[in-house]
């Protein structure tokens, strides 16, 4: 019984351990802006309060503000747009369109999966 009790101690101790992973492998938002060219083509995740959410539908394009303590960034969502001040995590891909002498331009950051 007192070994089953361990068990179970444990095993929650473990799931609070990984379910925080995420805010401690989320890039800050000034570490794209500075540098967008290191990371074109990759995923990222990123961690913030939803700003400014804005719907274009005759180009049935969404995007908004996500803001961290270090900064701000433009994302591009096909999902339904969070609410406004909403704390939120989300997988995105970073693009350049061009990067000419290691300096990008055209940076697009480009949902993938929101929590």
């Amino acid at each position: 019984m007192r070994n089953c009790v361990v068990q179970i101690v444990v095993a929650a101790f473990i799931g609070i351990l990984l379910g925080g992973c995420d805010a401690i492998n989320a890039t800050s938002i000034n570490e794209i802006n500075t540098s967008p060219a290191n990371f074109d083509g990759k995923e990222v995740t990123l961690r913030g309060i939803a700003k400014d959410p804005t719907r274009i539908p005759l180009f049935n394009t969404k995007s908004y503000v996500l803001k961290d303590d270090s900064g701000e960034i433009a994302i591009l969502t096909e999902a339904d747009l969070p609410k406004m001040n909403e704390k939120i995590t989300v997988k995105v891909k970073v693009a350049n369109i061009a990067i000419i002498n290691g300096e990008s331009l055209g940076m697009t950051v480009t949902e993938i999966s929101r929590r």
